[in-house]
């Protein structure tokens, strides 16, 4: 190669550069490996992980079953075909899995239409605050101070260059539910939309419907948030809401140290063209077949510049199938049973322990436990995982705790975590 360009070594390639910009000793790093070294070396790091602790951590991950079957469905070579599909028709397995993704979150979420999968949950809530200010004119936004405390970090940093004021709504001190009477003092004509999380990062379950009321007698939109999917195999559907969004990573997708994960947006049919991303179309091939293809695609690499609705550059195809996999599987009661089972535990768990917060919750609620610090400590010597304590993010819940039990929690777990609760 050197040979080809004209040089003899690499100290000739690099000779233009100043000296102070040279590197001229060794890299400090091992020698390398063979394969059954690398392997042993692996398996030792690995034995010293958290294997068989018990866990309580939720706070936007959550630690659910994942059926075995899913991993053998995920990796057939119909689906698992193409990273992702540029070669959109041709890639019809691909193609095949997104249209009945977009098509079992529609059922999930209660909305019309839903697009090919977004990044995380993350991403897609100042993907819905964009979307809000394209179909209003207006550019403004609210969002609950009980939406995850980092998915919001995410939309100011989405918005701050954008022209796109923020504004954040307080919570109610007895309930942990959106304080209206805040909503009522915000909401303006500026105002695009208003975006809530239910169960919200309390685990709180919201009550939407006179909030809907609210927010769409100003003309707003309602952005309804999930970050824990399973949640939806028993609470309504947000149909109240404009657009729904949320993060898929219940379903079948392990905690994986923060991802990846897979985001959802849905919304009515009206808005279809302003959603991000894109959707999947069923259509007829040349010898009348059921086929599908790229219907509508709003991405910046298909259209003008000037007229694409974002920058995200791909969906989760894969994430997104084991989405897909795990609602096949479990279908329309299993995921009713999943959700009972989470709901069930937490609410044991929560008959032990002081609750923060009197409203109904889901599968993870907020606990005063004095020192959640040392609390965490003490089970980790029990090979208890914690849970989260809140006085990161709300100064004025430092005694307290976010605690999570699903259907992997078991009773012997719950009941030590209560009693070093004491």
């Amino acid at each position: 190669m050197l040979g080809m360009i004209g040089v003899r070594s690499i100290e000739d390639l690099i000779g233009h550069l100043p000296s102070d910009a040279k590197f001229n000793r060794p890299l400090s790093i091992p020698a390398g490996k063979s394969e059954f070294e690398i392997v042993d070396y692996f398996k030792d790091r690995g034995s010293r992980c958290a294997v068989g602790y018990a866990t309580f951590l939720g706070a936007g991950v959550y630690n659910h079953y994942r059926p075995v079957v899913a991993d053998a469905i995920v990796q057939r070579g119909e689906f698992l075909t193409s990273y992702t599909p540029y070669q959109a028709e041709i890639s019809q397995g691909t193609l095949t899995q997104i249209f009945e993704f977009q098509t079992m979150v529609c059922q999930l979420t209660g909305m019309e239409v839903a697009n090919a999968s977004m990044y995380d949950g993350s991403s897609a809530v100042p993907e819905a605050a964009m979307m809000a200010v394209r179909i209003t004119g207006r550019n403004k936004t609210l969002v609950a101070k009980t939406v995850h405390p980092e998915y919001r970090e995410v939309l100011g940093t989405y918005t701050k260059h954008q022209h796109m004021p923020v504004a954040e709504i307080g919570y109610d001190a007895e309930t942990g539910r959106l304080d209206l009477e805040d909503v009522v003092a915000k909401l303006d004509g500026d105002t695009a939309c208003v975006i809530v999380q239910s169960p919200n990062f309390f685990g709180t379950i919201e009550d939407l419907d006179e909030l809907a009321a609210l927010v769409h007698k100003r003309g707003a939109l309602l952005v309804y948030v999930f970050a824990e999917a399973v949640s939806l195999g028993l609470l309504e559907p947000p149909h109240m809401a404009d657009i729904v969004v949320g993060e898929l990573q219940s379903f079948c997708i392990s905690p994986a140290y923060g991802g990846p994960f897979a985001g959802i947006i849905a919304t009515k049919e009206k808005f279809i063209r302003q959603i991000p991303g894109r959707l999947v179309g069923e259509t007829r091939d040349a010898d009348g077949k059921r086929a599908f293809c790229l219907t509508l695609s709003t991405r910046e690499q298909h259209i003008r510049r000037e007229k694409a609705t974002s920058n995200i550059c791909t969906n989760q195809a894969l994430i997104a199938l084991m989405g897909t996999v795990h609602m096949s599987l479990f279908g329309k009661e299993g995921l009713r049973e999943l959700a009972h089972q989470n709901l069930s535990k937490a609410h044991y768990l929560a008959s032990k322990l002081k609750r923060r917060f009197d409203a109904p919750f889901f599968n993870e609620f907020v606990a005063r436990v004095g020192e959640p610090d040392r609390l965490n400590a003490k089970l980790l010597e029990r090979k208890i995982v914690g849970g989260l304590p809140l006085g990161r993010f709300y100064p004025e819940l430092s005694d307290c705790m976010l605690l999570c039990a699903t259907e992997t929690t078991k009773k012997e777990a719950m009941d030590q975590l209560a009693e070093a609760a004491r």
